[in-house]
């Protein structure tokens, strides 16, 4: 089984959880804290190609976006998603996992076992 990235932020309680179950589950894991490192554009276009959820997942619909003044314009393509996390890296969803040229957001929780369990489908 080849290795699964985590993109993760360590304040964030889901992420953790992410981390706890690969570590549970014995799995190979690259963690990536996408604050301190943030994705590049490329990064995120690849990301965005190879999602299974949808792309305006991606953003977080939290305090911190209304405080920036975003709206549902600023995330409704993928171009305007991209260009969002792009200039405000805080606010992508987490955890996503990737591995085999395949993405989820690792919500809800139980998405994270089956995913590095091998169903890179999972639900």
């Amino acid at each position: 089984m080849s290795e699964t990235t985590i993109l993760h932020n360590p304040r964030c309680s889901t992420s953790r959880a992410a981390l706890e179950k690969a570590d549970a589950l014995g799995s190979d894991v690259a963690i990536r804290d996408y604050l301190k490192e943030p994705l590049t554009e490329q990064e995120l276009r690849h990301l965005v190609a190879i999602l299974q959820d949808p792309v305006e997942d991606l953003v977080r619909r939290d305090p911190h976006f209304l405080e920036l003044g975003l709206d549902v314009e600023h995330v409704d393509d993928a171009e305007s998603v991209i260009a969002t996390l792009l200039a405000h890296p805080k606010l992508l969803q987490r955890p996503i996992l990737i591995r085999d040229g395949v993405a989820i957001i690792g919500r809800p929780k139980e998405r994270v076992a089956a995913f590095l369990k091998g169903d890179v489908h999972a639900e």
